[in-house]
Formats: C-alpha cells, structure tokens, sequence
C-alpha cells in the first residue's frame, strides 16, 4: 500500500500486525482492521469515551491517538477482559447493578472504571464520579454505574475470571445514599 506504514502491537493477548495509513485512528485499526466493535465511535471528539481502551495497563480514548503512535504497545479492548460464562468482575458488577441500559457506552466505562480499580482498589463514590467524568452516558445517569464501580471494588477489583452473576445484594434501583458529581 502506497504510503502506509507498518504497525505491530499486542491486542488481548495477541501479536497483531498491518501496513495501514498513518492517518489511521486507533479506534479504526481496531474495529476496521482487526474487527473488534466492542470499542465504539462516539463522537470523534474525544468527549464521550465509548472508545476507551487501556494502552500499556492505562485507560486512553482510542479516538485521540493513530494507530502508527501505538506500535509496539499493548492494547486490552472490552473484548479482552472476559469472555462467556467467565465474565470480568467489572462486567459481573454492571450486569447484577443493572449499570447499562443501551449498552453503548458500557464498553468504555468498564474500560475506564477497571482502570481506576487498577491505580485505586477501593475507591470513594466521589473518586469514581471523578474517574468516570470522561465518559458519557445518555441512558442511565450514572447512579448504577457507580453502583457496580463500587461493588466491583468490593470484589477485588481486577480478578482475571469470575463467577457467574448472582442477584444484587440490595435493590439496583434504590438511589446511592450520596449525590456527587454527575
């Protein structure tokens, strides 16, 4: 391809390689090139962060950064962090605190709250609203998105598998007791 350069990086585990443009954006590498939707195109502006993923171990919005600038790098997508019947803690939390809706940002938010559990095991409701600031959701407002951040804390955070979800503990729908943030 004329003009293209060649990017190599790991992505879940995998070596990955291709001759792209080096205009190319790493959220298009990823869902175009290597077919892995779960990281979402939002806005393209870089405010909503559906298209958070963690490069080197560290929460990035793959809309800011070419794919030529990652080579080398190690990327996790949604993808990587469980799979069926294993699901990630982070996922587990969403899915038993009812912490999505649409779904459309989920991706990004887990990325982005596993992230934080990462550099803060147990955070504060107030430390997650902060963390989580970055990334947009139009559907739930955020209360059982901290909610799950909160539990997933509470089980350790970052766990490579987990168990299947049981029922949440209290009532998903019962408000947090402290308002901070959005």
């Amino acid at each position: 391809m004329a003009g293209s350069v060649r990017v190599s990086m790991t992505v879940n585990g995998a070596r990955e390689s291709a001759e792209v443009e080096p205009r190319l954006l790493l959220v298009h590498f990823l869902r175009e090139t290597l077919g892995l939707t779960g990281t979402h195109v939002g806005c393209d502006t870089s405010n909503c962060g559906a298209c958070t993923v963690h490069l080197n171990g560290e929460a990035v919005k793959s809309c800011t950064l070419l794919a030529a600038q990652v080579d080398g790098a190690e990327i996790k997508t949604i993808e990587g962090m469980g799979q069926e019947g294993a699901l990630h803690p982070m996922q587990e939390a969403f899915w038993a605190n009812h912490g999505l809706q649409c779904g459309y940002c989920t991706p990004g938010m887990i990325m982005a709250a596993t992230d934080l559990l990462n550099r803060n095991p147990d955070p504060t409701e107030e430390q997650v609203r902060t963390a989580l600031e970055g990334n947009l959701c139009r559907c739930t407002g955020y209360h059982n998105i901290v909610r799950a951040v909160l539990d997933a804390a509470g089980k350790g955070g970052e766990r490579e598998s987990a168990r299947p979800p049981g029922p949440p503990a209290e009532d998903p729908a019962a408000p947090i007791t402290q308002q901070v943030g959005a």
